[in-house]
């Protein structure tokens, strides 16, 4: 008997799933389809029902709350409402989080994957474009301010986000990356209008507090450093 339309939508979204973590997690190159399949607790010989190779499964992956209206936020305590009207304060407060530094395998792909999609085919990166063009549009929608060019800005704020994200990844030591989150939170926040970050949650002294890290870096006065998970 053929699976229904339900199970087989159902499966598919298991073997994105699956991949998804796996290619934060472990980057595209590295991960093979039959971990991806295992992943999804499917055998290897059922791939080819649902994606014609890996760089087409790669593509899908690279959909993320931006683009799919069945993505459901995994950060804890990190929520997103596309609907609001300061829904871009909450998307930059959203990338540039502790939630989704920590959370390595939920991470929105353009955080996790941006090497591999530049390796990649046109089909890979045609799809991180569709993603980031969704992330410029739902900034700009939101932009205070009507006499800047708010494409331009919107665009920045988006390389600034997805950036600065994948710069703090980078870092051995917590504290810096977590002061480069906050400074890069708040230039966001002010590049688009909107209410600064310094006097609620983690960021509560970024900018002044990162300041003073980075000059401490400079004069070569390394505070004790604390490793992350790598990508």
């Amino acid at each position: 008997m053929p699976y229904s339309g339900a199970h087989r939508i159902a499966t598919k979204k298991n073997i994105i799933d699956s991949a998804r973590r796996l290619f934060n997690r472990h980057g595209f190159e590295n991960v093979s389809i039959e971990q991806i399949m295992a992943g999804a607790g499917l055998t290897h010989g059922g791939f080819y029902s649902y994606f014609d190779s890996k760089s087409d499964l790669y593509a899908e992956v690279l959909n993320c709350f931006f683009t799919d209206p069945e993505w459901k936020n995994c950060w804890e305590g990190v929520h997103v409402d596309l609907s609001s009207t300061d829904v871009g304060a909450q998307v930059v407060r959203a990338y540039l989080s502790r939630q989704h530094y920590e959370d390595v395998e939920n991470s929105c792909p353009m955080v996790a994957l941006p090497t591999d999609v530049a390796r990649s085919g046109v089909a890979a990166r045609t799809a991180f474009e569709t993603v980031f063009r969704a992330m410029v549009s739902v900034l700009e929608r939101s932009l205070l301010g009507k006499k800047r060019p708010r494409r331009e800005v919107a665009q920045a704020i988006a390389a600034l986000s997805i950036g600065g994200m994948v710069v703090a990844r980078t870092l051995v030591d917590r504290s810096h990356a977590d002061q480069l989150r906050a400074s890069c939170l708040e230039a966001a926040l002010n590049l688009g209008g909107w209410k600064s970050s310094t006097n609620s949650g983690e960021s509560k002294k970024g900018p002044s507090a990162s300041r003073a890290h980075i000059q401490k870096l400079a004069k070569g006065k390394h505070p004790r450093k604390q490793a992350v998970g790598s990508l």
